[in-house]
């Protein structure tokens, strides 16, 4: 059964490839998975028929016959339990792959959405000269002791995993910000140049052309 995943009909990020359905597409297409994608509005989103299948009315959902998820690392997780290609068959790399996907999770991408809000939502607010070198201090902190355990590999823990995916996925928020120092900048390109990576990302990015398009 094909799987159905949700994502925005027109893209915030103008085809950037940050919305979250990214994740979920760059999982699908390194497994060799096809997939539906289904588009909604943002008003769409808020109304119970997408609440049901995300009750905090966002991107992405999967859904695959009786089963529907939200989520996007959820999702990820899921996908690479079901399909080789992700977590490795080693029971304890397997583990390793899997804290790294937490670890981006919960300790590089909160300070990484803190900078994000801060830039587009604070702004104009009296505090925020002050507040931003802060906010980028503690990423750099986190991304700092993450390139030296990453030291001169390709990847996290040995293979690509989905603990890479979804790093590089949160990672790639700080393209082009001068957060990434040259040894994580050429981790996330080699994310980037993966060619399922390629894939998904032309797909999301058609969403966008087509919408600025009128097409």
């Amino acid at each position: 059964m094909i799987p159905t995943i949700t994502a925005f009909e027109r893209s915030p990020d103008r085809g950037k490839g940050q919305a979250r359905d990214m994740r979920v597409r760059w999982a699908l297409e390194e497994v060799g998975q096809p997939y539906d994608v289904r588009l909604v509005s943002f008003s769409e989103m808020k109304e119970p028929a997408h609440r049901a299948l995300h009750p905090f009315g966002q991107i992405p959902t999967y859904q695959e016959g009786d089963l529907a998820l939200f989520e996007s690392a959820a999702i990820v997780f899921h996908i690479a339990q079901r399909h080789a290609g992700l977590l490795p068959d080693d029971a304890n790399a397997r583990a390793r792959a899997i804290t790294w996907m937490f670890a981006a999770l919960n300790t590089i991408e909160p300070p990484i959405l803190e900078r994000v809000a801060a830039m587009f939502l604070e702004r104009d607010e009296t505090w925020y000269e002050q507040r931003l070198p802060l906010v980028e201090k503690r990423i750099r902190d986190r991304v700092g002791q993450l390139s030296n355990r990453l030291g001169d590999a390709d990847w996290l823990d040995g293979a690509f995993s989905a603990g890479d995916l979804v790093m590089v996925g949160v990672l790639r928020r700080l393209n082009g910000s001068g957060l990434l120092d040259p040894n994580l900048a050429a981790y996330v390109a080699r994310g980037e140049a993966r060619p399922a990576f390629k894939r998904a990302y032309d797909a999301q990015l058609a969403v966008f052309t087509a919408a600025s398009t009128g097409g």
